[in-house]
């Protein structure tokens, strides 16, 4: 595999570089493949054996790190450069986690002189902090306004980074994620079971991101992301949700979701899944081309489509209108 244009322009004394993944699930082990693909060290944080194994499958390097404990371990000098992946707890005020992570990384080994702490991060955040948008264009410029305790603690923990990057520790950026979907990501089981969608009228705008993709763009933002910076890691796709369940449901030959009025439907779903149904947004992500130059490898879901039902999707990938 050939490096990357952001990799062949790095001194070969960087290509060695370590970069720190916190909270090393599906996504943080697609980045840390392909920094090590590149001949970077990737070490990636697991609270789990069975994690670890699965990074050291992959190449990556095991840290165990519980984000929960009162006090993590001395994190500085384990890698020049950091994503952090980790959301924050499922329940509470804030992001307990970011904070000691925070503190963590201040830290040098006991008995040991400090290594150097990480010049560049990467937050991955959510585009829930900016709440609903009733269908409107969003740019990384608007205020947020979380509409559930889940993206007030992502809005939290943007917040304690933004801080942290204000003091002079670190060059940080922040990337705001959508709803990630992979080629064994879909929401095939979720067909099968008949679970139903909003009535078209009634259905709210969603985004998208492959997974492959967001791995791409969290690397390209280790060394190209600007200080201080919002980019939305969104596709082009700018479906309504009922349109991708219904496009999925078309390429895998399953039937389309029954649509129901708003009311009715909060009946039949999780918790979870109607709070998205509550909030509708179109992000642009300008930021995302020009800025970090990343060239979406699945620009579209129906992109993704043609790629995994093949035999079914014969007609040319549809093209989307511009946000």
């Amino acid at each position: 595999m050939k490096p990357l244009r952001v990799y062949r322009a790095l001194p070969r004394r960087l290509r060695r570089t370590r970069i720190l993944l916190v909270g090393c699930g599906d996504v943080g082990r697609r980045i840390g493949a392909r920094l090590v693909a590149r001949g970077l060290q990737a070490i990636g944080t697991v609270r789990s054996a069975e994690g670890a194994a699965a990074l050291r499958a992959a190449g990556i390097r095991p840290l165990r790190l519980d984000l929960d404990a009162p006090r993590l371990p001395a994190l500085r000098g384990f890698g020049a450069r950091l994503v952090h992946l980790a959301p924050p707890p499922g329940e509470g005020e804030g992001d307990p986690r970011t904070r000691r992570l925070l503190a963590a990384l201040m830290r040098g080994p006991a008995g040991r002189a400090n290594g150097p702490r990480p010049k560049r991060w990467v937050y991955i955040s959510t585009t829930g902090v900016y709440g609903d948008c009733g269908g409107s264009i969003v740019a990384e410029h608007r205020p947020v306004a979380p509409a559930n305790e889940r993206s007030r603690r992502r809005t939290a923990a943007e917040q304690l980074w933004r801080l942290a990057a204000a003091r002079g520790q670190a060059r940080a950026s922040r990337l705001r994620v959508p709803g990630i979907y992979a080629h064994d990501r879909l929401p095939l089981e979720r067909l099968r079971q008949g679970l139903p969608a909003l009535l078209p009228d009634e259905d709210v705008h969603t985004n998208h991101v492959h997974a492959e993709d967001l791995a791409r763009i969290a690397v390209a933002a280790l060394w190209r992301g600007r200080a201080g910076r919002v980019v939305h890691a969104v596709d082009d796709s700018a479906l309504r949700m009922g349109e991708y369940f219904d496009r999925v449901a078309d390429a895998a030959g399953l039937p389309r979701p029954v649509r129901l009025p708003a009311d009715e439907l909060a009946r039949r779903v999780s918790p979870m899944m109607l709070s998205f149904m509550r909030e509708s947004r179109r992000l642009r992500n300008e930021r995302l081309k020009d800025e970090l130059r990343v060239r979406l490898r699945y620009p579209t879901v129906d992109h993704t489509l043609a790629e995994v039902f093949p035999d079914r999707l014969q007609s040319p990938v549809k093209q989307y209108p511009p946000v």
